[in-house]
């Protein structure tokens, strides 16, 4: 009686592994386009205020205790003329800060973090935790998520963006890392949230190029739940195909201390809440629920939720 006992349980872990063993919840933080240098402000842009918003983010999430934080592109900034020294330096200093955080950290590529640097430059002193170092496009696992980094900082060619060297309108994901994409995702057996820095959902130049055959690729996996962007600094949402797209307002824009954005997200089985701070946008996302919705409005709804369809 006993050994059949453990061979009906064994059978049954075998065969529905992901239900027993995953607790499917997780808590991190994100930020997005800090975008920050010691240069005069500009409109908006309040660029020397960013390390001290980018403290209160940090202070945030410590308290917290997320299970990690990630920013999502255009970490740093630069002066004009550009200067690759002053560049990197200012990148150090962002990077000082967000390492403060204590847990693990994870950066998005974003087009102005190779405005007059290179990738490798960018790499050589943010720093990724665990499998995410060293590398422009990646994932890894937290809470019975499994969580991909993309990196659309390529031209229509396929070259990397580099040292300004670039259209920041031409943003695109090249074969080498769509391949990969599509293997992680056949791989995984959790469900899936995306990071990008560009856009992709709509159109316009804030937009991947080849955002629909990505977006076809979340889609025809059946794992992706929520893609999160930033670049847009308006911010923004939209569902497509049960996939749901949150772009997160930026850091830079506003005199501190209210003119800061950042989030913190609870994702779970059936749903993912995001809580946002200061001018950042907070909605609750239900997972596999059909919803109407319209990209959120920037007068500040902050607690505005898509609502099932009736």
């Amino acid at each position: 009686m006993k050994k059949s006992f453990i061979l009906q349980v064994t059978v049954f872990l075998l065969c529905f592994p992901f239900t027993l063993l995953v607790a499917q919840e997780v808590t991190f933080g994100m930020v997005t386009d800090t975008h920050y240098a010691e240069i005069p402000d500009n409109g908006s842009r309040t660029y020397s205020q960013s390390l001290g918003k980018l403290q209160e983010c940090v202070d945030t999430m410590n308290h917290c205790k997320v299970d990690f934080l990630i920013e999502l592109g255009d970490f740093k900034d630069m002066s004009q003329p550009a200067d690759e020294q002053q560049t990197l330096s200012f990148l150090q200093k962002a990077e000082n800060m967000f390492g403060l955080f204590k847990g693990r950290r994870f950066h998005v590529l974003g087009n102005h973090d190779e405005d007059c640097i290179s990738k490798q430059q960018f790499l050589s002193i943010a720093h990724n935790s665990r499998s995410g170092n060293k590398k422009t496009w990646y994932s890894f696992n937290s809470g019975g998520f499994h969580f991909i980094v993309l990196d659309a900082n390529f031209d229509s060619t396929g070259k990397d963006f580099d040292h300004g060297r670039f259209d920041w309108g031409d943003p695109n994901i090249p074969p080498e890392e769509l391949n990969w994409l599509r293997e992680d995702l056949h791989t995984t057996m959790n469900p899936v949230i995306v990071f990008t820095h560009q856009l992709l959902d709509g159109q316009g130049p804030y937009v991947v190029k080849n955002a629909k055959e990505v977006r076809k690729m979340l889609e025809s996996s059946g794992k992706v739940k929520c893609v999160f962007q930033g670049h847009y600094h308006e911010g923004r949402y939209s569902k497509t195909n049960d996939i749901h797209y949150y772009t997160l307002r930026c850091l830079v824009d506003g005199k501190s201390p209210e003119g800061n954005s950042f989030a913190i997200v609870t994702a779970t089985k059936d749903m993912i809440s995001i809580k946002g701070y200061k001018r950042a946008v907070s909605l609750n996302l239900p997972i596999n629920v059909t919803i109407a919705t319209d990209d959120y409005r920037n007068e500040g709804d902050y607690d505005w939720e898509p609502r099932e369809e009736q």
